[in-house]
């Protein structure tokens, strides 16, 4: 087994080169919010989809399109408003008077990479159309499915729901994003940065550094990446503990209406393989797990109504459970 890992520890360190890159390239049109790239590239890394909350205003679209534009891969920005129709989205069958028959007018999710802009702003019918695709990979148009080319991430930001205009994203929709990423305001000194950077006369320019060939090599390197069983175990238990806290002695049964999914313990693993081999290691430390936890479990634990009225959050729930899960 030493071996082994070994042997995944040097293609790692040899193969990830191309993350530093991706982040120059990236960091080149927005400053800071690094927390935010890299869960990009987590997305990019597993074929998990993205989604990015925060206010206007915070580079969630700029980040998105820098990131799409450091690929060698197509691109679709898809404007989501309330008149959006599903077929806007999909595409549509159109009549051919001339030759009696339908023909297939594809829509831009047929593309690698999608920026569904401000998601919640569509209602939900058009939110749903999405599910097919981001869970299958694949698209049905009339009696037809087609297959969607690989990379295919679906990268969303939304504006919080309190804000005027929005329609909350269904629950099944939003159990298929592999990471709900806040973005939160600046710090004063990147914010300079970014008002000398905009200011200035040349907008930045991003040049494709990762191609279609490299992503795909670099996701099932990912795959290979050691995992140990005390790893696996600690994370079924800080999933289950948000199921069924009184197995686990803790006092969140009130708090929680329901807990995370097996689709929780899923991505959490993938994402924590992801976030090792970004920081250049063939194996998974538990530091690993702690570090995109909350971004993989904070959509999907609801809280009660209790816990609104003590002003607790889903947030405050996952941190809960990882201050008192023990580490192996």
């Amino acid at each position: 087994m030493d071996n082994q890992v070994k042997e995944i520890q040097s293609r790692v360190e040899s193969e990830s080169v191309f993350v530093q890159e991706v982040m120059d390239q990236v960091g080149r049109a927005v400053v800071g919010q690094r927390t935010m790239i890299e869960g990009l590239l987590l997305g990019l890394l597993t074929g998990g989809h993205i989604l990015l909350e925060g206010v206007p205003g915070l580079a969630k679209t700029l980040a998105v399109r820098s990131l799409a534009a450091s690929l060698g891969t197509d691109f679709q920005r898809i404007q989501f408003t309330p008149d959006l129709l599903p077929a806007d989205l999909l595409g549509t069958l159109i009549f051919d008077q001339k030759r009696g028959e339908f023909t297939v007018k594809k829509g831009p999710i047929f593309s690698h990479v999608i920026l569904a802009d401000e998601i919640n702003r569509a209602p939900a019918k058009v939110q749903s159309a999405l599910l097919e695709s981001m869970q299958e990979l694949q698209v049905t148009l009339g009696e037809t499915t087609y297959k969607l080319e690989e990379p295919f991430l679906v990268l969303a930001t939304q504006n919080p729901i309190e804000q005027e205009g929005t329609y909350p994203l269904p629950e099944a929709q939003v159990d298929r994003f592999m990471l709900k990423i806040l973005v939160d305001y600046p710090k004063r000194d990147e914010e300079r940065r970014i008002m000398d950077l905009m200011v200035g006369a040349d907008p930045p320019q991003i040049q494709p550094v990762l191609q279609r060939e490299q992503l795909l090599k670099a996701r099932e390197l990912v795959q290979t990446i050691y995992l140990d069983d005390k790893i696996k175990e600690y994370i079924l238990d800080i999933v289950r503990a948000s199921r069924d806290p009184k197995e686990y002695n803790l006092s969140l049964s009130a708090l929680i209406s329901y807990g995370a999914s097996p689709r929780a313990s899923i991505y959490l693993a993938r994402a924590a393989k992801a976030h090792a081999f970004l920081r250049g290691r063939g194996f998974v430390t538990p530091e690993d797990v702690k570090t995109v936890g909350p971004s993989v479990l904070r959509h999907r634990i609801s809280v009660s109504y209790e816990a609104e009225a003590e002003e607790l959050t889903s947030e405050d729930i996952v941190r809960s459970l990882f201050d008192h899960i023990e580490v192996p």
